[in-house]
């Protein structure tokens, strides 16, 4: 089998980036008022900034598809006609324009330089970004492809917007005393994020310069254990199954918010941090790696609130990473779901700081039905 590198990273942010006190600009008030959680909810989950595809008056200035093409443009930047030689088009998110046609195709639509290539779309939340990155390095790994695109990208904000939205949460006594009920609705609107990042994986190192050698992905889910999370398009019933928006009328889909993004947030709370990286310490038992043989932990956050979860696991376990080989942007780009750990790994990669022979470990939790994705890199 070849080896696989990563080669080249690019991100893309739409328009300026979003403060705290501009975001309900851009959202809007519900009933007309500010809301009154927002403050409890950015607290907690430390985000200063992030980036929207819409304007103040919610005309959308990007699709999905457009950034996700955007940020794959850039890896080919220093030669544009390079793009034609791209083999594969691996395309993740959580959010696309449309139900049909894929997502991966869309993206396909945006870049007439490309030749007619394999495009897949794996769906998913936060983890389809790792899958579409796993499939690329696949490809790569058995020789099938020589230059494979992995990207992904989300554009969530015109569904966080005050005419789609319930009532926000009112009860600020107990969101005060419980953070984990902040999530439940209004946290969405004050956490997530548009934009995009790509790969270029391939099957040699770069000749100038740094790349990163994908030593291996890993993936587990828990579905077949525990019922949904945080879910779309569906509504979750009293014995926890979800009953689909095409199993309601278009009155009742209204009626019922059916179309926005919800959280059980007692099982997120319960389960979102113990689960996955119990599986992490199996993971690095079996592949023989220790936290001491890593330089740099990139964990995708949701929120900094679990930051401290995720800490108090790993030192529980006897295996404590330091806080200075931890990373993460979520403070100035959001939760950009998907497209995070493409956007962390970027800013790492293109920072200069990153020396040959040192590992990095990647770590996705996905809270929808609670799957998880790992990953170590060395920088060759």
């Amino acid at each position: 089998m070849s080896e696989a590198y990563i080669t080249r990273i690019t991100k893309f942010l739409p328009n300026e980036s979003v403060s705290n006190e501009e975001m309900e600009e851009y959202l809007g008030y519900i009933n007309g008022k500010p809301s009154k959680s927002k403050a409890i909810v950015l607290r907690n989950n430390g985000i200063k900034n992030r980036f929207y595809a819409l304007r103040k008056d919610g005309t959308p200035t990007h699709t999905n598809a457009e950034m996700a093409a955007l940020a794959v443009q850039d890896l080919f930047k220093n030669n544009p006609a390079e793009i034609g030689e791209m083999d594969l088009l691996s395309c993740a998110t959580s959010s696309p324009d449309q139900l049909m046609p894929s997502h991966g195709s869309m993206v396909h639509g945006y870049l007439p330089q490309a030749d007619s290539i394999e495009v897949v779309s794996p769906s998913g939340v936060c983890c389809a970004g790792m899958h579409a990155f796993k499939y690329a390095y696949m490809a790569v790994k058995l020789g099938e492809k020589q230059k494979a695109v992995a990207c992904a990208s989300e554009r969530l904000s015109t569904v966080l917007r005050s005419d789609q939205f319930e009532d926000e949460i009112q009860q600020l006594t107990r969101l005060e005393k419980n953070p984990f009920l902040a999530f439940e609705k209004d946290f969405l609107r004050w956490m997530l994020s548009d934009g995009a990042g790509a790969f270029l994986v391939e099957p040699a190192p770069n000749k100038e310069g740094i790349s990163l050698k994908i030593d291996w992905i890993e993936g587990c889910s828990y579905a077949n254990e525990i019922e949904a999370c945080m879910y779309m398009g569906a509504d979750k019933l009293e014995d926890g199954t979800l009953r689909s928006y095409k199993d309601f009328t278009a009155e009742e889909i209204q009626e019922r918010s059916v179309l926005s993004i919800k959280q059980d947030v007692k099982l997120l709370g319960e389960k979102i941090v113990k689960l996955g990286f119990a599986k992490l310490r199996d993971i690095l038992l079996k592949r023989g790696v220790t936290i001491a043989d890593v330089s740099y932990f990139l964990p995708h956050l949701s929120s900094y609130f679990f930051e401290g979860k995720i800490d108090e696991f790993f030192r529980e376990n006897g295996m404590p990473i330091p806080k200075e080989k931890w990373y993460t942007n979520l403070v100035t780009k959001g939760n950009v779901g998907a497209a995070s750990i493409y956007m962390m790994l970027e800013e790492v990669f293109n920072s200069g700081a990153l020396k040959k022979g040192e590992k990095i470990l990647l770590a996705v939790p996905e809270s929808s039905r609670f799957s998880y994705m790992f990953c170590l890199l060395t920088v060759c």
